[in-house]
């Protein structure tokens, strides 16, 4: 009878390294989010340099109307907050923490994850313009006609015009500011409540991310003239038909997206990982594939919580938008150059076909007649077939 003969290996005997190495095939969630921000990020790069080196790269004229001085001094002076603040946050975020940990922490990964996620900003007009900028700042249009399938109304020097002197730096810094808060109240909520659950904190974070949208918005930012929502639904507004009117959804779906990003700063595990940076510890490589893959997948989830809780609601919104009240169609530094006297197009209204610049499409006329631009052929009516 033979026996086998089984080879014993002295644990000592094998290097540290193996011991430590994970499963190859082992699932890494942060593999999958980085791939989903990589990709995003690609489009947008894509997108912005086909604006930057096309004919949409220009200005968005603010038309024959003057907003009012006390408007232009609080705008300008807002607009110089905004952009000296950026290289200051820079500094206390970014550089000041690499001097002293040779790392980029969390909070710096979440503002560049910001600046990027600029790019969605006017992604709510997508099917229908029901929100504007103030053209009287300065702005070079925006990427919108160069987005792919991109649907409603726009031509150089007449389409959704992004201020980029105060979004570009507003979203890398200032939101994050807005963050920082949330998370401030999460904290403080934990220490009135100890025992309050996960979805409590949630809770109470929607409220206030609501009203504070509500105050930095409805009572700030558009008294002030930055933007306006002159297709929002009235009965859901407050300060209805005034160029300030606020929608009441407003607060929940930036409310939505704002908790989104203070939860994915807040609830983080023992080594102040988020919930996309599991499995980072068993990237192989160096420190440059890892930290890239860590800020590729916090971009990924600031991109998937700004593109579900507001763009895709906005859609449905656009699409059942209400006439543009006076207070803003009487201001041309508000229409974008899209509508409104001067144009020869009537401003979106529920009475009228959405025209399409992806497509050119007939549309109605300020006489209400039916205009074909050029090129464009309507549709004949087929016959049916009938028995002989």
């Amino acid at each position: 009878m033979q026996m086998a003969l089984r080879k014993t290996i002295d644990i000592r005997d094998v290097p540290i390294e193996a011991l430590d190495a994970p499963p190859r095939a082992a699932f890494k969630p942060v593999v999958a989010w980085a791939t989903a921000g990589g990709l995003i990020l690609a489009l947008q790069l894509y997108v912005w340099i086909m604006w930057i080196t096309g004919p949409n790269f220009v200005r968005v004229p603010p038309g024959p109307s003057d907003p009012p001085t006390w408007m232009k001094i609080i705008l300008s002076i807002w607009t110089c907050v905004i952009c000296l603040g950026l290289p200051v946050a820079i500094y206390h975020v970014i550089i000041k923490p690499w001097r002293a940990e040779r790392r980029i922490t969390t909070d710096g990964m979440l503002m560049g994850a910001f600046g990027l996620v600029f790019f969605q900003d006017p992604l709510l007009n997508y099917f229908n313009t029901w929100s504007t900028y103030n053209t009287w700042m300065f702005n070079r249009g925006s990427w919108v006609l160069d987005i792919p399938g991109w649907v409603s109304f726009g031509a150089p020097g007449a389409m959704m015009a992004e201020p980029l002197l105060m979004n570009g730096p507003g979203y890398t810094w200032g939101v994050l500011i807005c963050t920082m808060l949330g998370c401030w109240v999460l904290r403080r909520a934990k220490q009135r409540w100890p025992g309050i659950s996960v979805p409590g904190l949630i809770a109470v974070l929607i409220v206030y991310t609501f009203f504070f949208d509500f105050v930095i918005e409805g009572l700030f930012l558009m008294p002030m003239g930055l933007f306006t929502y002159p297709g929002a639904i009235r009965w859901l507004c407050i300060f209805p038909d005034t160029y300030y009117q606020w929608p009441i959804y407003e607060g929940i779906m930036w409310g939505g997206v704002q908790a989104g990003f203070c939860s994915l700063r807040y609830f983080t595990d023992d080594r102040g990982r988020t919930f996309v940076e599991r499995g980072l510890e068993r990237i192989q490589g160096g420190a440059l594939k890892r930290e890239s893959t860590r800020f590729l997948a916090i971009f990924a989830a600031v991109s998937m919580f700004f593109f579900v809780f507001y763009n895709i609601p906005a859609q449905w919104l656009a699409m059942h938008a209400d006439p543009w009240p006076e207070d803003i169609q009487k201001r041309s530094y508000f229409t974008m150059g899209i509508c409104g006297e001067g144009t020869g197009r009537l401003c979106p209204h529920p009475a009228l076909p959405i025209e399409q610049a992806s497509n050119p499409s007939a549309f109605i006329g300020p006489d209400g007649q039916v205009i074909i631009p050029a090129g464009v052929e309507l549709p004949k009516i087929v016959p049916f077939e009938r028995p002989e």
